[in-house]
């Protein structure tokens, strides 16, 4: 039996559920409750399971299969209409997040989407403007590509109030990595044709806040996606379900979900998503507006808090980093709070605008001391220290928090969050 997948602001209760086997119109799909209490989940509870699996027969087949009970990542908080559920980066391997642990940011909730209902328009300064289905947007050769999705605020708490107990989750949890199949928007201009004054795009999802941002052709040409399927199977409605905007390596806000609109326009739209929100003021009296291409950063996300690490023994210092502007070419790591560095192993594949997984061994020697890793990808661009991104930016500032990450080792082996000094 499949459970409705999320909640539409101030929605119903959840009636009952849609048989396997049926097929009803998504308008009467039943709408769970939202929650009202935001919080850490609690785990699945360990299932009973037999002390030697080789004297009794196996379950059988299911519907959906479903993880061990002994392995419970989960995302937090939950019951969130506006606002974020972060990924347990911590607990995963590889670089591929699986779908139901991708990291969720929403203005106004989830949006249920009827597919036979759903409509694209594309409009403006085209030619021919076009309303295109689902079934219209699928027509079109398809395009499959690994990239990464992340929430231009990731960071931000570590980054104003850090805390030693944060782990990895609540550090960088807004940053997820998947495949993505669509088609290319492209190839959808091309079949409007837009006009030479078209030099900017407004982007509209059809969720309760109508989320607008004003997006450059330049883009849309160059490697825009119109998504609708992730990990292999169709979007999530909190994914964006049935189609969702791509813009690898631009700030996750860009990337509208729930897509409805793609009007070409002569120049931005200034909506409020991309004045009051997104426009981030600085120390220095400026404010940096249409930031959209997120810097090279890397995070540790192993061993981190509540780990312990034991003396003399060899531990494998692990994590992930990303750029927006192409590849990874290089992390280095840090033993000793950044006088020394020791490059570490980038894990195959190393893809453009995609998670890379690196690896770094180490014994540590039982005294106190601080662990770091810092990025480099193909521009030369290096992740910055906290120090030159607080000069830079300063400490009010609100989004792209690309600086280097640290983890502190106490003596008695305890591994906490490097709280800047």
């Amino acid at each position: 039996m499949l459970a409705g997948a999320a909640a539409l602001a101030g929605g119903t209760a959840l009636e009952a559920l849609e048989s396997q086997s049926a097929k009803p119109s998504a308008s009467a799909l039943p709408v769970p409750p939202v929650g009202t209490a935001v919080g850490t989940p609690e785990a699945p509870a360990t299932a009973a399971v037999p002390p030697d699996a080789t004297k009794i027969v196996g379950a059988p087949t299911s519907p959906l299969s479903v993880r061990s009970p002994f392995e419970t990542p989960v995302r937090t908080p939950v019951g969130v209409v506006t606002g974020a559920s972060f990924t347990p980066i911590h607990q995963l391997s590889g670089t591929i997040v699986p779908s139901d642990l991708h990291f969720e940011r929403h203005h106004a909730g989830v949006a249920q989407i009827d597919p036979n209902r759903y409509k694209l328009l594309v409009h403006g300064l085209v030619d021919r403007p076009l309303s295109l289905t689902l079934d219209d947007i699928r027509s079109f050769p398809p395009v499959t590509r690994t990239h990464f999705l992340e929430c231009a605020g990731n960071g931000r708490t570590a980054y104003r109030s850090p805390k030693p107990e944060m782990t990895p989750q609540l550090v960088d949890g807004m940053v997820s990595n998947a495949e993505w199949t669509g088609v290319s928007v492209a190839t959808i201009l091309r079949e409007v044709g837009i006009r030479d004054d078209a030099r900017w795009a407004l982007a509209e999802g059809g969720d309760a806040a109508v989320l607008s941002r004003s997006i450059p052709v330049e883009k849309l040409l160059d490697d825009a996606i119109l998504v609708y399927a992730q990990n292999g199977e169709a979007l999530r409605p909190a994914a964006g379900y049935p189609v969702r905007l791509l813009l690898p390596g631009w700030e996750g806000n860009t990337c509208i979900k729930w897509i409805r609109r793609l009007e070409l326009i002569r120049q931005p739209n200034m909506s409020r998503d991309e004045t009051s929100k997104y426009t981030d003021p600085l120390a220095n009296g400026t404010a940096r507006q249409f930031s959209f291409v997120l810097d090279a950063k890397s995070t540790i996300t192993s061993p981190t808090y509540p780990a312990r690490l034991v003396k003399d023994r060899w531990t494998q210092i692990s994590g992930l980093a990303w750029t927006g502007r192409g590849r990874i070419v290089r992390v280095d790591v840090s033993t000793d709070g950044g006088r020394t560095w020791t490059e570490a192993e980038l894990q195959e594949p190393v893809q453009a605008k995609a998670l890379t997984r690196f690896s770094h061994l180490w014994r540590w020697d039982g005294k106190p001391t601080v662990m770091m890793s810092r990025s480099i990808d193909e521009t030369g661009y290096v992740q910055p220290t906290y120090r030159q991104f607080a000069e830079g930016r300063g400490l009010g500032t609100d989004y792209h928090f690309n600086c280097i990450r640290s983890w502190a080792v106490r003596a008695g082996g305890e591994v906490v969050f490097g709280v800047p000094a």
